[in-house]
Order: C-alpha cells, then structure tokens, then sequence
C-alpha cells in the first residue's frame, strides 16, 4: 500500500489542513482547532451539538469534523450514499459543508482526505489564493 492510498487518520486531517497556505488556527469555545484561510474556517473540530447524535442512543457525537465544499452538488455526493463516512443534519442544509466523525476518517484514504481538505480550502480561500495555489500546482 503506498502513503497515498493508506487509511486516513485524524492526525492528517490537521497535516494537510495546516500544509495549505495561509492557514491560521483558532481554538473554538472548547480549545477546538478551526482552520481558517483568510479569516474563514473552512475545517473545524465540532464540539458535541444537538443536532448530531447517535440514533441509537441519542448521545451527541464528540467527534465531529466539519469540511466546507464547493458546491451543493460537491456535497450531495459526498452525503448521498449511506455506506459514506460524511454526513449531514438539518442544522446544515443550505450550508456548504459535510460532516465526519473522527472515527470514521480511517474509510477514507489519505487521497480522499488530501481531495476534501484542499477543495474545503479553495471554497474558503480568495479568488486570488486559490489561483496563485493552482498555478503553483500546474493546474492553471
């Protein structure tokens, strides 16, 4: 198995979302990380919140990470198939972003996550990081 293609884990979820530019970090209400690319988060650590919950045991999850997408159609797909680590509630219709329980990251490979964390940067990041980021990439 190559690094590419190896479960993800959680410790990438802050590698790669550190590795983006102009990346700073903020520390929630509860000393959660929230990535931020120009003062918008576009991953963050959740804390435990009503609306996602164990439906079997109606105990909040306390391990949610929240990703931004691109678009509602981006999100659709991650959410749409059941087997699918990502999710969401109502409380996020209409908002551009997926959820995932931390232990759930290890359906993902590496690659996926890599894919996530970037497109939840450029759905974040100005018009002008985004294209410098992509030139710099060879994908301008």
């Amino acid at each position: 198995m190559t690094r590419r293609s190896r479960r993800a884990r959680v410790e990438d979820v802050h590698e790669l979302a550190l590795g983006m530019p102009h990346v700073t970090v903020v520390q929630g209400s509860a000393d959660n990380p929230v990535y931020q690319v120009g003062h918008k988060s576009f991953v963050f650590f959740r804390t435990p919140r009503p609306d996602a919950f164990d439906p079997e045991t109606g105990e909040r999850y306390p391990d949610v990470i929240v990703f931004w997408v691109p678009s509602e159609s981006d999100k659709q797909a991650l959410v749409q198939d059941p087997a699918s680590p990502f999710f969401t509630t109502p409380h996020f219709d209409g908002h551009l972003s997926v959820l995932v329980r931390a232990g759930r990251i290890g359906e993902l490979t590496l690659r996926e996550l890599t894919e996530v964390v970037q497109d939840a940067w450029l759905s974040q990041a100005s018009a002008a990081r985004a294209a410098n980021w992509l030139k710099a990439r060879g994908e301008q």
